[in-house]
C-alpha cells in the first residue's frame, strides 16, 4: 500500500561566522544545545577570529536556528557580525563541539555596528551619566571601520585620539569586566565629541542639547537638515512633508530615484510596510541596513508618506536608527524622516564638516555637525529578501570590510572593480576584503574617493599588492587607473568576474554554468555583452550561449532612453520595413527629425554598437508596452516592469511566450528573443493588460535559462549580474532551473550587481596563465 505522506524536506547546510563577545561566555555549549533541540547536525568551534559553525537540516529549521542564535544567546555575549551562507549539504551525522583552531589572530577590521540594546537603555535613562549623550557606545556597538586610521585597532590609531578620556571613562576602559573594556570610541559628555548646529552665515552656532533640539524644530517646520552620522552625512526631511521632499529632490538633482526612510522603531516600520520574520530580523540586526519592503495598502496606513519619496514604487527602503544621534532625533521628532545620502547625485557621500558645508550648502538649510572625524566614507547598506534569503544590493556599513574566505591561498591582489557601483577588493592569504560601496565613477569627486579607497585598503593591512586586477573594458575609469599603477594590469572579462564572485561566496568550484545578465559589459568580440551563458572551468570560461544581439542607436544614449533600445530591437527584427509600420507606438515617441536621424544611423550602422544585454532587453520591452521611454536613473525601466508584473494575479499558472529549443545545436547557443517580442507586440495591439504581458515576459526569460541549462548539461548553475536584483526574475529562474534538476546558486552577502565584480577579479587570478584573463567565445 502506497503512503500519501510527503518526503521529508531535503537538507541544506548553513555556515555561520560569528564575531563579537562570543568566547568565554558559554556560547559554544549554547549552540550545541540549540542544534540538538532543533534536530540539526554539524559542528561549532572557536577560532582566532570568533566562532565558526555549520548546521545542516531542513531550511525552515535552519532559519529558526539563525533567529534564535541571536535572540536566545547567552546574556554576557554579544554578536558584532554574523555572516550567513547557504551551502550544499556535507552529510554530517551528529552535532559536536570541535577543538579550537589556534594560530595568529588575523588583523580583521570590524564594520560599524548599530547601537546595542544596553547603550539604547542608558541613552534614555535620566539616572545614567550618559543620558542623551549622542556618542554613547561600548564594545558591542558603535563606529569601527569609519574611524580606524591604522592597525592595530587601538585608540591612538583612530580619529578618537584627539579626545582624552576623563577618569570615569578611563576606569571603564581599563576594567576587564566592564562592557566598555578597550572600547576605542569610549567617551562621555565631559571628554568626548560634541554636537554643533550650524545655520546660514552670520547665525551663531548652537551646541549640545540645544543644537539637537534646534535641528528637531527645524525638521518639524519643513527644513532640510544635513546630519553627520557614523560614515558620512544624511540629508533629512520629514517623511510626510511633500513640499520638503520635492525641495530636497530639486536641490539634490535627484529626479525620481527612491529616497530611503528612517523610522524610530520596528513598530513604525510595520505601520508603513509589510515585513515577515526574515525582514524583521534584518532590520533589527547589528548591521541595520536599509531593507526594501512592500508598502501596506493605503486603507491600512495611518501615516501618509510623501508621494515624492518613492514615486510609482510599491516598495519603500526603510532602516532603523543605528547611531545614538539618530535615536535622539527620531524620538524627539516623533515621525519617520527621509534619510538620503549627503551628496549631490553621482557624488560620494560627504564626511568632513567643511566639505559638507561647501558641497551641500545649496541643499541643506541647517547642518547638525560633530567634531569626531570620519576616516572614510561608509554609506548605508541595502538589502532585499528573495526566495526567503537576504541579498545585499549595496555592501557598506555593517558589512564592509569583512572578508570572504577563498578555498586556497591567493596572491596579494588589488582588484579595482568596474565603472558603476564601484567597490575595491584586496586579498591576503585566503581572505578577500571587499571595500565599502564607492559608487559610479562619473565625477571628479567619485574618482577621488575611488583612488583613496584603492590606496587605503592595502595600507590598512600593511601589504603591497603583487597583482593589480581590473575590468577588461579599456576605458573604464578604474581600468585607466590600473594602468597608472602598473603597465600591465590583469584584465578580467566583466561577466566572468560576476560569476566568480557568486561562486566564491557559495563555496562552489568549477565546473558550473554561469548565467551573467546585466546592462553593459565589454565583450572581446567587439560587442556589448550582457546576456551571457558561460561555462566556467579551472582554465577559465567558454561562452556557450548568449541572447541574440541587436543594435543600440546612439550608443550610450540608448542606456538612458529605452525607446532607442526598442527601436534597435525592432530594426533587428524588421529591417527597413520598420519605418512603414503604423501599428508601433514607439515610433510616435520620436519626432520626424529624430526618426530620420535614427534611420540613417541604423541603416548605415553608425554609432550603433551591437549588444546581447538582458538589461537593454528589459528597457526595450518597457518602451514597447508603453511604460518608459526615458529614464532618470539606472535600472528604472526594469524596476517598473517588475512592479507591473507583480500586480498580475498570483493564483494563475505562469504563462510564457515561445522559448527556443536547442536540440542538436552546437554551442555557442544564440537565444532568439524574436518570437517573444513578436508575441508582445501582438498582445499590445490586442489590448492585453500590461500586467499579463510583462508577467509572461519574465516567465519567458526564465524559460530561456532553463532551455540553455538543459542543452549544456551542467548540473550546477550560478546566477549573477544586475538583472538578478529583480525578485521575480531570480525566484522564477531558481524555480525553473530546479525543475530541470539543477542546483542553483545566487548571491547573498556580495552584491549581484557591479558592486561584487572586484571579488570576481581577485578570484580570476587563481585561474590565470601568464598575465591575461581568460577570454574565449565569440558572438558568431
Amino acid at each position: 500500500m502506497e503512503s500519501n505522506s510527503s518526503p521529508p524536506p531535503a537538507p541544506t547546510r548553513l555556515a555561520l561566522t560569528v564575531r563579537g563577545a562570543v568566547q568565554g561566555v558559554g556560547f559554544r555549549p549554547f549552540v550545541y544545545r540549540l542544534a540538538k533541540e532543533l534536530e540539526l547536525v554539524g559542528w561549532v568551534r572557536n577560532t582566532a577570529q570568533g566562532v565558526l559553525l555549520e548546521v545542516e537540516g531542513p531550511e525552515a529549521a535552519l532559519d529558526r536556528f539563525a533567529l534564535r542564535l541571536v535572540e536566545d544567546r547567552p546574556s554576557r555575549s554579544s554578536i558584532q557580525s554574523l555572516e550567513r551562507r547557504f551551502l550544499d549539504p556535507a552529510g554530517y551525522e551528529c552535532f559536536e563541539i570541535l577543538p579550537s583552531l589556534q594560530g595568529e589572530k588575523s588583523a580583521l577590521i570590524l564594520p560599524d555596528i548599530a547601537t546595542c540594546a544596553e547603550c539604547r537603555r542608558e541613552l534614555f535613562d535620566p539616572a545614567d551619566r550618559r543620558h542623551r549623550y549622542p556618542f554613547i557606545n561600548c564594545t558591542h556597538c558603535g563606529p569601527r571601520f569609519s574611524i580606524i586610521e591604522a592597525l592595530p585597532y587601538d585608540r591612538p590609531n583612530t580619529t578618537m585620539k584627539v579626545f582624552l578620556m576623563c577618569p570615569s571613562c578611563r576606569a571603564e576602559y581599563e576594567e576587564p569586566l566592564d562592557r566598555r573594556f578597550h572600547a576605542q570610541p569610549n567617551a562621555c559628555a565631559d571628554c568626548g565629541p560634541r554636537l554643533e548646529l550650524v545655520g546660514s552665515s552670520g547665525r551663531p552656532s548652537r551646541f549640545g542639547e540645544d543644537g539637537l533640539m534646534g535641528a528637531v524644530t527645524a525638521l518639524r517646520d519643513g527644513a532640510i537638515v544635513a546630519v553627520k552620522g557614523l560614515g558620512g552625512f544624511h540629508l533629512m526631511v520629514r517623511a510626510d512633508d511633500e513640499r520638503a521632499v520635492r525641495r530636497l529632490r530639486l536641490r539634490k538633482g535627484r529626479e525620481e530615484k527612491p529616497l530611503a526612510l528612517m523610522a524610530s522603531d520596528l513598530g513604525w516600520v510595520l505601520r508603513l510596510c509589510e515585513a515577515g520574520e526574515v525582514e524583521r530580523r534584518v532590520l533589527t540586526s547589528p548591521e541595520s541596513p536599509i531593507v526594501l519592503l512592500r508598502r501596506r495598502g493605503k486603507d491600512r496606513v495611518d501615516f501618509e508618506v510623501a508621494p515624492s519619496v518613492a514615486p510609482a514604487n510599491p516598495y519603500l527602503g526603510v532602516m532603523l536608527p543605528y547611531a545614538p544621534l539618530h535615536h535622539l532625533v527620531l524620538a524627539e521628532l516623533g515621525v519617520p524622516v527621509v534619510a538620503t545620502s549627503g551628496n549631490l547625485s553621482d557624488e560620494p557621500i560627504c564626511t568632513d564638516n567643511l566639505e559638507a558645508r561647501e558641497r551641500l550648502g545649496q541643499i541643506a538649510d541647517l547642518f547638525l555637525l560633530h567634531d569626531r572625524a570620519i576616516a572614510r566614507h561608509v554609506d548605508d547598506s541595502i538589502v532585499r529578501i528573495m526566495a526567503g534569503r537576504e541579498i545585499v544590493l549595496r555592501r557598506a556599513r555593517g558589512f564592509a570590510p569583512l572578508p570572504l574566505e577563498a578555498a586556497r591561498p591567493l596572491p596579494r591582489v588589488l582588484a579595482l572593480g568596474g565603472h558603476l557601483k564601484n567597490t575595491v577588493a584586496f586579498s591576503l592569504g585566503r581572505q578577500v576584503f571587499l571595500s565599502q560601496h564607492i559608487g559610479d565613477l562619473e565625477t571628479v569627486e567619485a574618482h577621488s574617493a575611488f583612488r583613496k579607497t584603492a590606496k587605503d585598503l592595502p595600507r590598512l593591512y600593511d601589504a603591497a599588492p603583487e597583482i593589480v586586477a581590473c575590468d577588461a573594458h579599456p576605458d573604464y575609469a578604474s581600468s585607466r587607473w590600473a594602468r597608472r599603477l602598473t603597465p600591465d594590469p590583469f584584465r578580467v572579462q566583466h561577466h566572468y568576474a560576476h560569476i566568480l564572485s557568486c561562486m566564491v561566496e557559495n563555496e562552489v568550484s568549477p565546473p558550473v554554468l554561469g548565467v551573467s545578465w546585466d546592462g553593459t559589459g565589454w565583450g572581446p568580440d567587439g560587442t556589448v555583452w550582457g546576456g551571457e551563458f558561460l561555462r566556467i572551468a579551472e582554465s577559465g570560461y567558454e561562452r556557450v550561449g548568449f541572447l541574440r544581439t541587436f543594435p543600440l542607436p546612439g550608443g550610450e544614449r540608448a542606456i538612458r532612453e529605452p525607446r532607442r533600445a526598442a527601436l534597435g530591437l525592432l530594426y533587428e527584427m524588421l529591417g527597413p520595413s520598420l519605418w512603414e509600420r503604423s501599428d508601433l507606438a514607439v515610433l510616435e515617441d520620436f519626432s520626424a527629425k529624430e526618426r530620420s536621424g535614427l534611420r540613417r544611423m541604423l541603416e548605415r550602422g553608425v554609432n550603433c554598437p551591437r549588444t546581447s544585454s538582458a538589461g537593454r532587453l528589459f528597457d526595450a520591452v518597457a518602451s514597447l508596452v508603453g511604460r518608459r521611454g526615458r529614464t532618470s536613473f539606472e535600472g528604472q525601466a526594469a524596476m517598473e516592469l517588475e512592479f507591473l508584473a507583480e500586480r498580475f494575479e498570483e493564483d494563475r499558472d505562469p504563462r510564457s511566450y515561445p522559448v527556443p529549443g536547442f536540440e542538436g545545436v552546437a554551442p555557442p547557443l544564440i537565444v532568439d528573443w524574436e518570437p517573444m517580442v513578436a508575441g508582445i507586440i501582438e498582445d499590445v495591439a490586442a489590448g492585453a493588460s500590461g500586467e499579463r504581458i510583462v508577467s509572461q515576459f519574465h516567465e519567458t526569460l526564465c524559460g530561456f535559462m532553463a532551455a540553455v541549462a538543459r542543452r549544456i548539461g551542467e548540473e550546477r548553475v550560478v546566477l549573477s549580474g544586475g538583472c538578478f536584483q529583480n525578485r521575480l526574475l531570480t525566484e522564477g529562474a531558481v524555480r525553473r532551473l530546479r525543475a530541470e534538476g539543477c542546483r542553483v546558486y545566487w548571491h547573498q552577502r556580495i552584491p549581484p550587481n557591479d558592486g561584487g565584480i572586484a571579488v570576481g577579479q581577485v578570484m580570476a587570478t587563481l585561474f590565470r596563465s601568464g598575465g591575461e584573463s581568460h577570454v574565449s567565445g565569440d558572438s558568431r
